[in-house]
């Protein structure tokens, strides 16, 4: 955790300001606090392996305990949910020669279905359109140039390009690590993402259905992706992502499940309605994702200007909300295709890839029928087998790619990844 973070953290249950606690168990490098106790004027929570975790239970108060006893390892493995024989797989691979990649962590950390959401999560219909919204809306400098927060983020896919938007103003200072705030209820999902795939974000442990632990107007954009349908108190959220952003700021709500349509893992679901009420003082707007998911394989184009009724997506099943006071936020935008490198250029992992003399032939393969059956819009833009005139399976950059790279890119078929992702 970067110091600059406690400008802006707030106890969710009290309200008052957190300061670092002098005692055995801070450890800090610089501004950098790698571990240590926050206090307020109402209780106090750990912060382990650089993750604050503002939750008040009987397991932050254990790690407090094991942080003053200099058992930092004991502490982290309580927030990883790891037993003896993962704790040691997980420091294992930590500590070989080559350095752990995102999906070996990962197989360690999560067993169930949400591990092949997260694990091919950078080319799944819902982060296509997603990443595009952010992108069109970034467009505008203005929009993201004070801090920015994803809320109930996961491992920080789109945290990664809330990131890549944000501009820092000149008169800040170039190491503050706190521009970009990345909250989730699990721990071992911002673990992840702090180590791999958005690792200049500063992440926050906390639970999205009580208040969050900000100060008022600390944000000029707010996102909040796929995760909404699982919270109880959405009325509360609701509220305070509008008071984060202040009135002059944008909350962006991707991937609505509605109550009118069919979804897997439905959650909680609301009506279109019922959502636009909930944002109300905000003026929100409502998308349908399937419509701007076709404009962007068509056109390359995020159409945010027409004025979208609740009555007008009918039974479709998710939609995403754009809630703004400035009228210019909703227009058309291109969206141009990326050819640059933030990460590693790498094969996306949906595909197997086996060599035929100077050729590699890329074959689909999804990780279980689930997977298939769920993400089966992908099939519009991933081809079922690809054969690429280069050896895939060395490292790659656009050049031993050749010609096809920038349709590749497209597709999806290669990915700026983070860096050691897969």
């Amino acid at each position: 955790m970067h110091d600059s973070l406690l400008e802006i953290l707030r106890c969710p249950y009290c309200g008052t300001s957190l300061s670092l606690v002098e005692n055995d168990a801070l450890l800090r490098s610089g501004p950098h606090v790698d571990s240590g106790i926050l206090g307020c004027e109402c209780c106090a929570f750990p912060i382990v392996d650089g993750i604050p975790v503002l939750i008040a239970d009987d397991l932050t108060r254990s790690a407090m305990g094991s942080l003053e006893e200099d058992r930092a390892d004991d502490a982290l493995i309580a927030f990883l949910g790891l037993d003896e024989r993962q704790a040691a797989a997980f420091f294992g691979l930590q500590s070989t020669r080559s350095p752990a990649t995102f999906l070996e962590t990962l197989a360690i950390l999560s067993y169930d279905a949400e591990a092949d959401y997260l694990a091919y999560r950078l080319s799944d219909p819902t982060y296509l359109t997603s990443e595009a919204v952010l992108r069109a809306l970034g467009q505008e400098r203005r929009r993201f140039e004070h801090r920015a927060l994803d809320v109930c983020g996961g491992a920080g896919h789109l945290t990664r390009v809330l990131s890549g938007l944000r501009r820092p103003l000149e008169t800040e200072e170039t190491d503050v690590e706190s521009g970009t705030v990345l909250l989730d209820l699990s721990f071992w999902k911002l673990w992840l993402a702090a180590r791999f795939t958005s690792p200049g974000s500063a992440p926050v442990c906390c639970d999205a259905n009580h208040p969050l632990p900000f100060a008022r107007n600390s944000f000029s954009t707010a996102l909040l992706s796929d995760a909404f349908p699982y919270i109880w108190h959405k009325r509360l959220l609701a509220d305070e992502l509008i008071r984060l952003v202040g009135p002059d700021g944008l909350v962006v709500m991707p991937h609505l499940h509605s109550a009118h349509g069919e979804n897997f893992s439905a959650g909680d679901t609301l009506t279109p309605a019922a959502h636009q009420d909930l944002l109300a003082p905000h003026q929100p707007r409502l998308f349908s994702d399937g419509l701007l998911l076709k404009n962007l394989l068509a056109h390359r184009r995020v159409d945010l200007s027409p004025a979208t009724s609740s009555r007008d997506l009918g039974d479709e099943s998710s939609f995403t909300l754009v809630a703004s006071r400035d009228p210019d936020v909703f227009r058309e935008y291109e969206v141009p295709d990326e050819s640059g490198v933030t990460g590693e250029l790498r094969v996306n992992p949906l595909y197997r890839v086996e060599r035929q003399g100077e050729s590699s032939i890329l074959t689909l393969t999804f990780p279980t029928p689930e997977y298939a059956e769920e993400f089966a819009e992908c099939r519009r833009y991933l081809p079922d087998r690809v054969t690429v005139m280069a050896d895939l399976t060395s490292p790659l950059t656009p050049t031993l790619v050749g010609t096809d790279y920038a349709e590749l890119r497209r597709r999806r078929v290669l990915l700026d990844a983070p860096r050691l992702y897969c």
